[in-house]
Formats: structure tokens, C-alpha cells, sequence
């Protein structure tokens, strides 16, 4: 099988068990190769982590679904008196995406209520459940919420609850500072600072995978890991129509066709980061794809798969 173009950064591509596909190329910063032990950032891949984290936590009986998100969050504007944590997982909730708030620096920092009222600012884009509007900051609701149904950090609960029991010792969510193996990002060729993954990107856009990781992680909806049959199944069900054919929208995954085969799916895109996880459950096989470059060959997947 023919290797596809990647300049740098790690691209997996297993079959049922077996790896058929493992490249590990460039650098990770001006100093060092990437390797299998490099962390990049997931981006919105992240999304499954806090959905997952959501799910554990109604498994416990210590939120619903169904809770208005003004529970979990203070101070809480009258407009979102009818959202849910299910319209935040699923996209239905209103809020707006970051173009919708300009005034939000996405490299950071923030503190963590200024931000809120930042989002409290702009009023739903439209009523609860009434339409999709794919939302990173409905994700940063749902951290929130989880710290506070949790009673402790955001981080600390994926890493203790989440990554641990996975066997993901390799991942990890927020800030890398002090971290080894952690690859920069790159644009045009050259290093760009992170953006801020301990507020601003919390529960969107916020964990640190390797490669091997990161197909671990695709066990869970192949596999049921971590989580309950129910709520495993809630994760893939295809809860929202996105507007694009046969897509929708479950909890931090899209359901619908990808390079032309049926997939359990969604890629990242950060500041000098891209990122790809896919499951193909017709075939079984999962595809990872982690690079610390903005630009990436658009015929990529394509050739991974072929």
C-alpha cells in the first residue's frame, strides 16, 4: 500500500485488530522528530472526551440529560433557561460558533466567568431543539457542567475517570507546559503559539492524543468501552440532521458518509493543529490522523484508505 503524503505528524490506519497502516513523520519542533510517544493536540476531537464525560456522569445518577444547563453554570442568562445538556452535545442549542464572537481571543486567557458572559452576550441563534448550528462554545458549557457535577476539575475527572480506565496514559487535556513530547503547531512552515486550551478551548478543543491513543479511543464506540450499552449506543445515534447529506450529529460524533464509506467520525482543527478520527464499522477499520501543521494534502484520506 502506497504511503499517502504527510510532511509531519502521524497517520494509523487499522483492521479489525490489526495496524495496516502506521507513519510517523517530520518533526515535532525545531528540535526533535515526531515519534510515537509525540502528543498533538485533537482539536475538536475533544468534543467525544466531554460527551463521554457527560455520559459517565448521568450513569452515576449525578446530572440528567435533561437538565437545564442554567443548573450547572452561575449566573446563567434567562435566554438559556430552555437548553439542555442534550441540546449542547447534539448542536441544537442555538448558541453560536466562535465567528460568532468576535471579541473572544481563542489563544487566550480568559477567565472563566468573563468568558461565560461573553457567550451570554449573543442572544440564541434560534430556539432550543429547533435547529443545528455546530457550537465549540456549547462544549465549553458542558466542562463546565461536568466540574461542577464532578466537584473537580474538568481535567482532573478525563484524566482520572476517562483516560485512565482507557489505558490512554499518553493523553491528556488543557495546557502542555512542562509536558515532554508535545509537538508544536506549525503554519506556512512556522511554529504559532497554542491557543488557550484550559479555558477558552475547555471540553472543545483542549486534549493531547498520541497516535496509539487515539485509536484506543476509537474502541469506544467500537466496542462499548468505558461506558454502559445504553449509553454507548447514545453516543452514535444520529440525533440531528446537520444539513449535509445523510449526516447527523450524535454526541461529539458525526454519523453519516465519509470518503464515500459509512463512519463514526470528526476531525480537529486548532491553531497550527489538524486532527482526524474515524471508525468505519462496515469494514471495521479505524483511521487516525494527528499532524501539527495547519496545511495538510487534500487527498490524504483518500489515499489512506485505498
Amino acid at each position: 500500500m502506497p504511503k499517502p503524503p504527510l510532511d509531519r505528524g502521524v497517520l494509523l490506519l487499522a483492521e479489525g485488530d490489526d495496524l495496516r497502516l502506521d507513519l510517523v513523520t517530520g518533526s515535532a519542533d525545531a528540535g526533535s522528530p515526531c515519534t510515537r510517544a509525540t502528543r498533538f493536540q485533537i482539536a475538536s476531537i475533544s468534543k467525544q472526551m466531554a460527551a463521554v464525560a457527560v455520559l459517565l456522569l448521568a450513569e452515576r445518577g449525578a446530572l440528567r440529560l435533561e437538565d437545564p444547563v442554567v443548573r450547572w453554570l452561575p449566573d446563567p442568562p434567562p435566554a438559556w433557561s430552555g437548553i439542555t445538556l442534550h441540546h449542547l452535545l447534539t448542536h441544537t442549542s442555538g448558541l453560536g460558533h466562535w465567528e460568532e464572537y468576535p471579541l473572544i481571543d481563542l489563544a487566550g486567557p480568559a477567565e472563566p466567568d468573563e468568558l461565560l458572559a461573553v457567550f451570554a452576550g449573543l442572544p440564541p441563534l434560534f430556539a432550543p431543539g429547533a435547529g443545528w448550528h455546530y457550537s465549540s462554545p456549547g462544549y465549553v458549557l458542558l466542562a463546565r457542567a461536568v466540574e461542577r457535577a464532578a466537584d473537580r476539575p474538568y481535567a482532573a475527572f478525563l484524566a482520572e475517570e476517562v483516560f485512565a480506565p482507557l489505558g490512554m496514559t499518553d493523553s491528556f487535556a488543557g495546557d502542555a507546559a512542562g509536558r515532554d513530547d508535545v509537538a508544536t503547531g506549525h503554519e506556512a512552515g512556522r511554529p504559532v503559539p497554542s491557543w488557550d486550551l484550559d479555558t477558552v478551548s475547555m471540553g472543545a478543543g483542549d486534549v493531547w492524543c498520541t497516535g496509539a491513543d487515539l485509536l484506543t479511543w476509537l474502541d469506544v464506540p467500537r466496542r462499548g468501552r468505558l461506558l454502559g450499552p445504553a449509553a454507548a449506543a447514545v453516543l452514535t445515534t444520529p440525533h440531528a440532521p446537520t444539513g449535509r447529506p445523510g449526516e447527523a450529529y450524535g454526541y461529539g460524533f458525526f454519523v453519516g458518509p465519509l470518503n464515500g464509506e459509512r463512519a463514526v467520525h470528526h476531525s480537529g482543527d486548532n491553531g497550527g493543529y489538524k486532527a482526524l478520527a474515524a471508525w468505519y464499522p462496515d469494514s471495521d477499520r479505524r483511521l487516525v490522523v494527528l499532524t501539527n501543521q495547519a496545511e495538510i494534502d487534500p487527498g490524504l484520506l483518500k489515499g489512506a484508505l485505498e
